[in-house]
C-alpha cells in the first residue's frame, strides 16, 4: 500500500494540521510516512499545502509531481493540483469556495459540503476534521481510531478536551462520502 496525498488550501484552514494528524496516525499504525509542508510568508490567508506519503514500504523521496489523492479547499489549489492527480486517483473538494468544479473524468471526484456541515454543527474549528473524515472514507488507509490517537499527539494537551468534537466531525465527514 502506498498513498501519495496532497492537501491544499489557504493558511488557517487546517491544511498542515490535517497532514500532521495523518502522519501521526500512520506512525501509530506502523506505516512509513513523510510529511512535507509548503506555505507562503503569510500566516493566515496565504496558500498552504502539505504532501503526505503513507506506505507499508520504505519511501524513497518526499518530493512528488503527481498524487494518488488530493484534498482541495479553494479554487487556487484546485487550479494548481487538479491536473496533478494520477489517473484513477481521488480528488476531494469542498464546493463552498470553488467557482469552477473539477472537470476530469479519469479520476474519482468527490464534492464534500464540508463548510455547510461545519456551519450546521456550529463549530468553525472542525472544518478540516470533516474533510479528514471524507478522506478516510474515500481512501481507507487508516482506521479512525489511529487518526484519533494521531489527533491526541498533534494537539497540545490544553486542547485535548476538543478531541470528542473532532472525532464526531471526522465521523460526520465520513458520512458525507457515498
Amino acid at each position: 500500500m502506498k498513498d501519495e496525498i496532497i492537501i491544499a488550501g489557504f493558511g488557517g484552514q487546517g491544511v498542515l494540521s490535517m497532514g500532521k494528524i495523518l502522519a501521526y496516525a500512520a506512525l501509530e499504525n506502523d506505516l512509513e510516512v513523510t510529511w512535507m509542508p509548503s506555505y507562503g510568508p503569510e500566516q493566515r490567508g496565504g496558500t498552504a499545502n502539505v504532501t503526505v506519503i503513507l506506505s507499508d514500504e520504505p519511501i524513497s523521496s518526499p518530493v512528488l509531481d503527481t498524487y494518488d489523492t488530493a484534498v482541495i479547499l479553494n479554487q487556487q489549489s484546485l487550479d494548481k493540483f487538479e491536473s496533478k492527480v494520477k489517473p484513477g486517483g481521488v480528488l476531494i473538494y469542498d464546493p463552498y469556495d470553488i467557482h469552477r468544479a473539477p472537470s476530469r473524468t479519469d479520476i474519482r471526484v468527490l464534492a464534500v459540503p464540508a463548510m455547510e456541515a461545519t456551519i450546521a454543527a456550529g463549530q468553525a474549528k472542525v472544518y478540516n476534521m470533516i474533510l479528514l473524515g471524507a478522506l478516510l472514507k474515500a481512501r481507507p488507509d487508516l482506521p479512525v481510531e489511529a487518526v484519533v490517537r494521531g489527533l491526541k499527539k498533534a494537539l497540545p494537551e490544553r486542547h485535548h478536551h476538543l478531541i470528542p468534537a473532532n472525532e464526531a466531525a471526522i465521523r460526520s465527514g465520513m458520512d458525507l462520502v457515498p
